[in-house]
């Protein structure tokens, strides 16, 4: 078993407008977190039909996210997936001078942008099954300064090493651990 490399960096449309589908989304993201499936479990998982899963599983393959994990069918009347890569990333500034790259990057980062919204909303959902002191520890919040590009870069950088620090921690459950999962953007305010 191959283990996923530990990032895809999307230049070309097409993975862009694959990955613009919440269902698509979903799926990429279970098998990044829970590992490799079925296609019946992301069925369960999802509440999508399995039909409709094995079509989104085949276009997330054909553009390289997923590939199949035969070593885990027991009897070869259904396929297994796992996630080809950790994470997805893109350099929005590459896509500013082509419109066709540019609209399909717009559509992918909404997508994601609402499938972090509804994750946030299901988390708040969440929290009546939850203990207070997991609650507690939770936290949400924004926050705006007036920065140099330098900074701007510095900020973000930043973040980016919290992130590292805490994927490299733990990727597997253990005693004592429930999944944690955190949303960060970093972005210049608009002035108009």
């Amino acid at each position: 078993m191959a283990e996923p490399r530990r990032s895809f960096e999307l230049h070309d449309p097409g993975p862009m407008r694959a990955l613009a589908n919440p269902l698509r989304l979903r799926i990429l993201g279970l098998l990044r977190v829970e590992g490799p499936q079925s296609v019946s479990m992301l069925a369960e998982a999802t509440g999508a039909a399995s039909g409709s899963i094995s079509y989104h599983v085949s276009t997330l393959a054909k553009h390289g996210f997923v590939v199949p994990a035969p070593e885990l069918e027991r009897d070869g009347r259904e396929r297994w997936w796992r996630a080809a890569h950790e994470s997805t990333s893109w350099r929005s500034e590459e896509f500013l001078d082509d419109p066709e790259r540019r609209e399909a990057s717009d559509a992918m980062r909404r997508a994601v942008l609402d499938a972090y919204h509804r994750e946030l909303l299901e988390a708040v959902d969440a929290e009546l099954d939850l203990e207070p002191e997991w609650i507690g520890a939770s936290e949400s919040s924004d926050g705006g300064a007036h920065l140099t590009l330098e900074e701007f870069r510095e900020l973000t950088a930043d973040l980016a090493a919290v992130h590292k620090k805490w994927w490299a921690r733990r990727r597997e459950p253990a005693p004592g651990t429930r999944p944690v999962r955190w949303i960060t953007h970093t972005f210049p305010r608009s002035t108009r």
